[in-house]
């Protein structure tokens, strides 16, 4: 639902364990590298545990995803069995036929103990991987325990692997259970996520769903952490709902406010500010009120004298002024000279927010694709994307725009903090076009980074119809269409190959220089902006620009 609205390939948030997204913190390495050691090492029983939704089941995906070659994995996912019925499972999952009685612990012990002999003899190794191992009963502790004895002269033939919460913590420490305590030969505990680890892990989350903009304000993220306690499945559940929030309010970030709200309705209890919210401006007034104090003798002495410097800083915010994080040296110098030529005309723009809407912006925008636009028909991302386009959300400058020359809706404030979508359909050094509903209007680009704070929005077509990012590794038509596409903009560049559609380290490198000649992050990896950049340089007649004089 929101994902196209955010220029997300997918769901960024979702609580089903996906080793794609798995964060590697301090200490999901560090409880990685306890469940390989128990891959490598035989004998004994490796213990990992934490609070539910800190990420054990996360790492044992992950693991089983980096299985060497010449180990055999036996996973019990559900361990409230009896003894017998957790034998047989053990079996069915390293593929023991044969069984002539399966109501017998003794005939199924003495059967996995003939097959982890003959594996052992052809070189492999067997490990028993049990996740919810605080569910596992005494008789079945006591079960695994005996397993560890099934060995050779020389090692053990099994190595166990418990994967719990902390009250297999709890339960291995009473006196009935000390023989198996004793056998554990490595313990790692899996803490919630500091502040700033979870500030990170949202972050990562939306880099592997495709973001490429800041969507979370910083003072969200400080709330996700205050509300989930650094818990990652909580903020996967928080910071989904808040996405939604956002998106049902047509917000492009999530501000602080809709955490709180996402929060109240995951738990289905109102969720308040932080106490903080509140005692800062107490310690702003007090801090007040002992600066007044202190002046309070000044205050009671003489006026200053007609002439006197005044205390108050006056700030020129003309419009004329160019603003200087755009501003060349030159520019600067030359400012100082007066008159130097009439200004530019203004236009009244505060007039144009009381008559425009939002839907008058993304439907000028869309029309330019040939897509009309119903503002009843849902998001105009969703309509755009029903047509094979996609949306890009971006802030930045001026110079960001006209390097991907395509029309744009820009959001603009006014002075009374009123915020419209505006199509913006031309743009050079010193002008500006707004496309409105009734025609268009041209302004000094200087009067309208008076009302712009850096949001935009652009409309592309990828390639082959469906975005993904394209990087190394990758075998598909769009590698095939990254290197055809250099070729054409570079000749020098041979985009034959006998694997076209295979991302190789030539294709990163040449990729990487491209990059590099366009100011663009030098990462190798064809994101949005890198691909929009090149549809951009060979795009026929038919593909709308910015610089296009209509």
């Amino acid at each position: 639902m929101y994902t196209t609205f955010f220029g997300l390939n997918e769901k960024p948030f979702t609580i089903t364990p996906d080793p794609r997204y798995l964060f590697m913190s301090e200490r999901h390495g560090e409880g990685l590298a306890h469940l390989i050691y128990g891959v490598t090492e035989s004998g004994g029983f490796i213990q990992l545990t934490g609070e539910v939704g800190t990420g054990k089941t996360m790492l044992v995906r992950t693991l089983l995803g980096q299985i060497p070659s010449g180990v055999d994995i036996a996973l019990i996912l559900n361990p409230q069995l009896t003894a017998v019925e957790f034998l047989t499972a053990i079996c069915d999952e390293l593929g023991i036929q044969s069984l002539k009685d399966q109501s017998s612990a003794k005939s199924l012990v003495d059967a996995l103990n003939r097959h982890l002999l003959e594996v052992h003899a052809r070189g492999r190794r067997t490990i028993l991987l049990v996740d919810e191992a605080q569910n596992l009963s005494e008789d079945v502790l006591e079960q695994l325990r005996l397993l560890t004895n099934l060995e050779t002269a020389r090692q053990k033939l099994l190595q166990i692997i418990l994967i719990a919460q902390p009250e297999l913590r709890e339960k291995l420490a009473q006196d009935s259970l000390r023989q198996l305590a004793q056998r554990v030969t490595g313990r790692y505990h899996l803490e919630p996520l500091s502040s700033d680890e979870a500030f990170s892990y949202i972050d990562h989350r939306l880099r592997v769903a495709g973001a490429l903009m800041e969507i979370f304000e910083p003072a969200a993220k400080r709330e996700v952490y205050r509300l989930s306690g650094g818990i990652p499945r909580i903020i996967n559940v928080i910071c989904d709902r808040a996405l939604l929030g956002a998106y049902s309010q047509e917000s492009r970030t999530v501000d602080k406010v809709t955490v709180r709200k996402a929060a109240s309705e995951v738990s289905g209890q109102k969720v308040k500010p932080s106490p903080l919210r509140w005692l800062l401006p107490v310690l702003g007034i007090g801090i007040l009120i002992l600066a007044g104090i202190s002046l309070w003798p000044n205050l009671l002495g003489n006026p200053p004298e007609t002439g006197s410097p005044s205390i108050v800083a006056t700030v020129d915010t003309s419009s004329e002024q160019t603003p200087l994080a755009e501003a060349s040296p030159d520019q600067v110098a030359e400012s100082s000279i007066p008159d130097r030529e009439p200004p530019m005309p203004k236009v009244d723009l505060e007039s144009l927010f009381s008559s425009y809407t939002d839907s008058t912006g993304y439907g000028a925008l869309l029309a330019r694709w040939g897509v009309d636009y119903e503002p009843a028909a849902g998001p105009a991302c969703s309509q755009a994307a029903a047509a094979g386009l996609r949306c890009f959300f971006q802030r930045g400058t001026w110079n960001n725009v006209r390097q991907l020359n395509r029309p744009v809706v820009v959001t603009l404030t006014s002075e009374s903090g009123e915020s419209r979508a505006f199509a913006l359909t031309s743009l050079d050094d010193e002008m500006a076009t707004l496309t409105l509903a009734d025609g268009s209007v041209a302004m000094p680009v200087d009067q309208l980074t008076k009302y712009w704070f850096g949001q935009f929005l652009l409309v592309w077509r990828p390639p082959n119809n469906s975005y993904e990012a394209i990087g190394p590794g990758m075998r598909n038509e769009n590698v095939r269409w990254l290197r055809k596409s250099l070729a054409e903009i570079d000749p020098s560049y041979l985009a034959y190959s006998s694997d076209a559609d295979f991302f190789d380290d030539e294709l990163q490198q040449r990729l990487s220089a491209f990059q590099r000649q366009h100011r663009l992050k030098t990462d190798g990896i064809a994101g949005q902006i890198t691909q929009i950049i090149i549809n951009s340089i060979l795009a026929g007649d038919d593909t709308p620009r910015l610089t296009s004089k209509n």
